[in-house]
């Protein structure tokens, strides 16, 4: 079993002297132009940014995406902001198809514009430096079986891999609430489907380990830790798959974050509430103090305690559409 974590790119921003280092998702900042997204994440003191490719940021489909890149690159440097690439846009590739076509849908043609995506972000992030491209499974379309569906998502995510493999970014795969791969167990199939290749990690998002995983959260992060390449960060209540601002929730999390600390996780820590956009800079503005003063202050931390999975209990449903 390979558990090596690819190299960070080099000339990245200098390191955080916090242990975590907190990023904010542009999905939650979709009213803004992305320079001033970007300038004010900055100011905030966050450490890095979810970019999110969609047509109000750094569109993945609009005409000279290289050129257009370079510029964004050259912000960020500026800036002293870190980044990750993230695929998760509701309409990017279909006006009427939330998330849609996937890595599942029954017509290779639909399944090929969604590779063709990840391809694209995959080639952002070596231009960007960034620490991985996260990217998600897509629902079990209508009429399909699940074993047709795991094998579309491994033939499919296999020439992304190869992509992400040559260009040294690892791919992120995250486990979302009404997904084909919507838990921990699930990514792992797909890893053993894959004969785990060392470019393929995961994206936790710790509200869904809340939401419906049979583990608490901080045990979630220590079981993940060995594949862990992105981290998304919200509040969430037990079996309801609704992102909520910090402490309108049920996640403790000083536990979490302590938890987190102690993996040696390097990449960012990413606050991701896109359907708060409305408020947007003022939940990019409370939640970054909320994050540090949960989190551990620096200094030796402790080692994780041993995981012990509860017996005979099944993962909650996680009631809710997906962000």
């Amino acid at each position: 079993m390979s558990t090596r974590h690819p190299a960070p790119h080099p000339g990245g921003p200098p390191a955080s002297p916090w242990p975590l280092r907190f990023g904010y998702g542009t999905n939650g900042l979709a009213d803004l132009r992305l320079d001033d997204a970007l300038a004010l994440l900055a100011d905030l003191g966050y450490d890095g940014v979810g970019l999110t490719l969609d047509h109000m940021h750094l569109d993945p489909l609009a005409p000279d995406l290289p050129a257009r890149t370079r510029r964004v690159a050259r912000r960020l440097g500026a800036l002293g902001l870190s980044v990750t690439v993230e695929t998760g846009a509701r309409y990017v590739l279909d006006p009427r198809r939330k998330h849609g076509p996937s890595l599942l849908d029954p017509d290779p043609d639909d399944r090929a514009r969604r590779v063709g995506l990840l391809l694209r972000a995959v080639r952002v992030a070596a231009d960007l430096g960034a620490h991985a491209v996260h990217c998600f499974s897509g629902t079990l379309p209508p009429g399909t079986d699940e074993e047709t569906a795991w094998k579309r998502l491994a033939d499919s995510l296999a020439p992304v891999l190869d992509a992400a493999t040559a260009a040294g970014v690892p791919l992120a795969v995250e486990p979302e609430p009404g997904h084909l791969l919507a838990t921990l167990d699930a990514f792992h199939r797909l890893r053993r489907t894959l004969g785990d290749p060392g470019f393929l990690g995961l994206t936790l998002d710790i509200g869904h380990c809340q939401c419906l995983e049979p583990l608490p959260p901080a045990d979630c992060v220590r079981a993940a830790a060995p594949w862990l390449r992105h981290v998304q960060i919200e509040d969430m209540r037990r079996g309801v798959h609704e992102h909520l601002p910090f402490g309108e929730g049920e996640i403790d999390f000083p536990p979490v974050l302590a938890a987190l600390a102690a993996t040696g996780y390097q990449g960012l820590t990413v606050v991701e509430l896109p359907r708060h956009s409305h408020a947007g800079p003022h939940h990019a503005g409370v939640s970054l103090p909320f994050l540090r003063a949960a989190a551990p202050s620096g200094g030796p931390v402790p080692p994780p305690a041993p995981v012990t999975p509860p017996l005979g209990e099944p993962p909650a449903t996680c009631q809710g559409s997906t962000p």
